[in-house]
Order: C-alpha cells, then structure tokens, then sequence
C-alpha cells in the first residue's frame, strides 16, 4: 500500500466528501455544498442569478440541475464506498419534472448496488419540499473498490 493509499484510508467520511467536492472547480462555481448526516449526504444548491437557464419563467438551467445531480451522485459514493480512485460517470438518465424556481435546491442519492466495477446510483432533487422533486437521476458509475 502506497502513503497516498495509507492516507486515504484512514479519511473519514467527512474528510472524503470535503476532499471530493475540493477536486472539482464547476462544483466551485456552481456554489455546491454538502451536509453529511451518518452516511447520508444532502447537497445544497444555493439560488444565485448565474444559474439562470430561462430568464422569462425564470429558471435554473437544466445542465446545473443535471450537474447538481451528478455531483450529488459521485460524492454519495466517494463517502459511502472507500474508493481506490474517484468514481466515473458512465452514464445517467435526468427526468426533468418541473421548472427549477429561482430557489436553493437540494439533492440526495440512493446507491442502489455497488459492484466489483460498477455503482448503480438513484438521485432526486428537490426544492420546498422533498417529496415533490424537480428533476431526478439515474446513473452508472465506475468504481474501483480499495483493496482492504
């Protein structure tokens, strides 16, 4: 096992989400946070007028509520799983439900099966309430487990 291996295996949960959301600049950008609650990680999009997809309605452009989703997705497995490598988009399906208000919106991921090289993963996002989501995502994902 490499230090780097060494290190990363002694991260907790937290640390494995702060450095995830640390490795990448459109989540920067985007103004993407997190709350991790056990293992359960809410992302927190805070409403900001760059967002803005249609000015007439107004309404978050649908690739942040995608990119929200995705993000939401990758870090729900960097905290989850104890990864060799950053998991990799292999491919998602975004329903689009409803108009993404001028709101913070919120998101959460359900993994529904990690295996030897591929995490199925289910996202919803939301913005009042939860159980009226505005968009929601299905993905694959290359994983590479740590080697224990």
């Amino acid at each position: 096992m490499s230090d780097a291996d060494a290190i990363a295996a002694t991260l907790s949960p937290a640390e494995r989400l702060a450095a995830a959301l640390a490795r990448v600049p459109y989540v920067k950008f985007l103004g993407i946070h997190a709350e991790l609650a056990g293992d359960e990680m809410t992302a927190i999009l805070p409403f900001s007028e760059h967002l803005i997809g249609n000015p007439v309605l107004p309404a978050i452009h649908g690739g942040v509520l995608g990119a929200l989703m995705e993000v939401t997705a990758l870090m729900q497995l960097s905290v989850a799983e104890p990864l060799k490598h950053q998991p990799r988009t292999i491919d998602v399906t975004i329903e689009y439900l409803r108009s993404g208000r001028p709101l913070t919106t919120y998101a959460r991921a359900e993994i529904k099966k990690v295996g030897r090289r591929i995490a199925n993963v289910h996202v919803e996002a939301w913005q009042t309430e939860r159980r009226a989501p505005i968009a929601a995502l299905r993905g694959h994902f290359l994983v590479t487990p740590r080697e224990g």
